[in-house]
Parts: structure tokens; sequence; C-alpha cells
């Protein structure tokens, strides 16, 4: 689980994390850390949308090759 201090890190910077769901990276989500509580993230993608997305999945910047933090 992703901690408080990276989330808003991500938050305060602006930058583009990837959501990690499984293995299938058209399964990713890209977009920018709007918000969070204790079970959830709120990520807003390029096209305005937002998502609630567990915390339970990996987070790490979008500019990082995909799988390269753990």
């Amino acid at each position: 689980m992703i901690s408080e201090e990276q989330l808003d890190q991500f938050r305060i910077s602006g930058e583009l994390v990837r959501a990690i769901r499984d293995e299938v990276e058209a399964n990713d989500v890209v977009g920018i850390v709007v918000a969070w509580d204790d079970s959830t993230v709120v990520l807003r993608k390029a096209n305005r949308r937002v998502l609630k997305l567990s915390r339970g999945y990996r987070f790490e910047p979008a500019a990082s090759e995909r799988g390269t933090t753990l």
C-alpha cells in the first residue's frame, strides 16, 4: 500500500502517476493524484475524468519504465 507521504508528494508535485492494476499494461491508469483516504486514491486522467482506485494497487511515476519501482 502506498504511504501518505508518497501520495502527498505526488499531489504537491502534480506529477503523472501510473496505477498498475495487473500484469496487462493496457489496464494501467495514468493520472494526477487529487485526493485519498484510508482505502482509496482519486486520480484525474488527461480527459478530466476522475477514478477512485484502491490503495492496494502499485503506484509509480508515469515517466519511469513500467515495473521499475517496487
